[in-house]
Parts: C-alpha cells; structure tokens; sequence
C-alpha cells in the first residue's frame, strides 16, 4: 500500500483528478469511462486528447486498465487500493439505512443467534450484497457436560451453560465405548469444569487430565481427551458464521465463469473451509477494513471485496465481526459507514445484555 500512496503523492493535480474521476465513474456505472466523459466532469477544461495521454500514464503505471481496444479506463485492484487508502470520501450515514439497521436491533427476541441473523439480513438488504456476520464464542460458564451415543458410531457431546444455553456437538468417540465409560467420563470432566468457560476450560485441562488421568479407565481416558479435542479451536470453531444474502451477487449481470466463483466461495463459507482466514481479518484491531479482490486468500477466486469490521464487548475486547461482500466496484464511501455503525451497535448491544 505504500507503493500506493507513493504513486499518489507524486501526481500531479491533473492526473490525480483524472484518476479520482475515473474510479468514482466505474464505482458508479461499472462501466469504462472515456476521455470524452471526462472532459465533461473535470473542473479544468482540458482536451480529450490530453486526457487521454494522462490516462495512458497512469495505464502505464499499473493504477487503469483498457478491458477492449476502443473502451475507456477502467481502474485496476492495485488503483482501487490507492483510491479506497488516499482518495475515497466517507458519506455520513444515509439516515434511511440508519433506521433500517437500528430496526432489527429493537427486536424483542432474547437469543443472540436470531437478532445476529437479523442483523445479517438487514445489512444484506440495505448494501444489497452479501453479508456476513460471525457470532461470539458463548462465553458464560459450564453447568453441566454428558457424552450422548446416538446411534452407529456417532455420539454427542452436550454443554449446558449456566445462563441456560445448551450446545450440541457431534463427533465419533473411540471404538468400545459403553453407557458406564460415558458416564465416567462425563462425572469425571463435570469435576473439572464447573464454573468454568469455555475459554478458560481450553487453557488449563490439558494440564489436569494429565495430572489425575490415572482416576479414569482407558476407555474413559481416551473419550476425555476426544472430548478435549471437539473444543480445540482449530479448524472448526465455537463461532457461528452467518451468511445472507448470496442471491444479491449471483443475480447480477455476470460472465458464467464469474459466477461459478462467487458460488464457489459462498460453499467455502458454508462448509468453514479456510473460515481461519476470515477470524483473522477480525484479529488485526478495531476500524473498518477493506479487502480488494486477491488481498485476502478466501476472496480471491472470485474477485470480490470485503467491507469488515470487528465488534467488541464491554471489556473493549474483540468478540464477533460484521462484513458485507461484493463486487469490486462496492460503493465503498456509503458501504464503510454501514458497517461500521451495525459493528458498533452490535457491541453495544451484545455488552448491554451481558451487565443486564
């Protein structure tokens, strides 16, 4: 990005407003603007000659592209970056989509998943592209854990919270398992974990199961430590990620292969693959960021850009996120000040209901 800004400090007043009115007119129409255009918008009245030449400067210099030999400009990832970095003007929030957002968060529900969903669709319904929405670990602390066999070689693991929050988790427990060895192996994590949070139970049960593993039998022993492994944090998480509103990006004039893309990346989502790329967009501290195209792994394929923000509890620590995907050509200076006030109400939110 530095290379970005460099590039920008080094133009001069002409080919940084060609540049600015080149974007915001692809932003706008996601079409090529022509120097003929140009010469229409720009404040300084100048030929389209000339502006051609200093489009062909800044095509030369990496920032515009020609999709077709007679089209105008259009601007490339690493021109979108400079603009979005040192150009782009953040409109205050449009107070339609203000009311908009704030009415999904005056629900009555009490469960944090369903106005977190609701929170999704709005945002999806007001960008009118693709949201999501990463939920927060349930941190209050365990009351109660049981090994349930459900038939075939599957079994759940149940968590009941003391808040009254109960989450199921289905995994395949060692060969051999019987109703005593589930139980002994539930009294014996129950003796561990009360009081405790999920966080909490993860940094230090290692240590103990190692230190009284000679209580347990070894089948016991062995369905324990699978237990441990279901609340390891890597791979498949205890966050929920919400998406809504994929329809909004494949109902849009796009080429087959486009398309193919953007359905490939919503089945990624869907299936957690590389769901560790987006938690780690949401790791980087507070503030809205913004992802263009191949900047992040998960979004490359498809060529779209992602608008996130981290949300925070009380104790100012990030718990959750909130995004919105979409073409590249996002208008970027109304969509930043959406997501960041739905991040910010959602913290505030969430942070309520936790003191309450």
């Amino acid at each position: 990005m530095s290379d970005g800004s460099k590039l920008l400090d080094e133009m001069n007043d002409r080919s940084r407003e060609v540049f600015r009115k080149v974007v915001e007119g692809y932003l706008t129409s996601g079409e090529p603007v022509g120097s003929r255009t140009l010469t229409r918008t720009l404040d300084e009245k100048v030929s389209a000659a000339t502006i051609r030449n200093v489009m062909q400067d800044l095509e030369f210099l990496g920032l515009l592209n020609s999709p077709h030999i007679s089209a105008g400009r259009v601007p490339t990832q690493l021109g979108l970056r400079m603009f979005v970095d040192g150009l782009l003007e953040v409109r205050d929030l449009d107070q339609a989509d203000r009311q908009k957002i704030d009415a999904t968060l005056t629900s009555n529900s009490q469960d944090v998943s369903t106005i977190l969903d609701r929170v999704g669709s709005a945002l999806s319904g007001v960008t009118q592209g693709a949201s999501l929405v990463l939920t927060p670990k349930h941190e209050a602390a365990i009351k109660h854990i049981e090994f349930v066999h459900v038939g075939g070689q599957q079994a759940l693991v149940v968590l009941v919270f003391s808040d009254g929050h109960v989450e199921n988790r289905l995994f395949t427990p060692p060969l051999g398992q019987t109703p005593s060895s589930m139980r002994e192996a539930a009294n014996f994590l129950n003796a561990l974990v009360e009081g405790r949070t999920l966080s909490e139970l993860r940094r230090s049960m290692t240590e103990e199961i190692a230190a009284r593993r000679q209580e347990l039998n070894a089948l016991a022993a062995t369905l324990v430590e699978q237990g441990l492994a279901i609340w390891d944090d890597n791979g498949d998480t205890s966050e929920r990620l919400i998406v809504r509103g994929r329809s909004n990006l494949l109902s849009q004039d796009a080429h087959a292969e486009e398309l193919g893309r953007i359905r490939e990346l919503f089945d990624d989502l869907e299936r957690k693959r590389d769901i560790a790329e987006f938690l780690e967009l949401t790791e980087t501290g507070e503030g809205v960021r913004i992802f263009i195209g191949s900047e992040n792994k998960l979004f490359s394929l498809s060529g779209s850009s992602l608008v996130v923000s981290p949300y925070m509890n009380s104790d100012r620590k990030i718990i959750g996120a909130v995004g919105v995907i979409g073409p590249t050509r996002l208008n970027y200076g109304r969509i930043v000040p959406i997501v960041d006030y739905t991040a910010q109400l959602v913290g505030k939110l969430l942070g309520d209901r936790n003191q309450g």
